[in-house]
């Protein structure tokens, strides 16, 4: 199994018609409601907030 490698770049995201776009680093793209940008926002947060509190030296590894 290879090591997952972190994305250091961050995603970028704009509103366009109502709907927020989410340009993320390697061609990721996502189109999200408001509600669910917002809650995609929280648990980002809150998972960044706890990873800072982990090791950071046992990368997962992929399928």
């Amino acid at each position: 199994m290879a090591k997952l490698e972190p994305e250091a770049v961050a995603g970028k995201a704009t509103a366009e018609s109502g709907v927020v776009l989410l340009d993320g680093p390697g061609g990721v793209a996502v189109a999200m409601t408001p509600d669910a940008a917002r809650e995609t926002g929280r648990s980002l947060i809150e998972a960044a907030d706890q990873a800072d509190r982990q090791p950071h030296d046992d990368i997962p590894e992929t399928a």
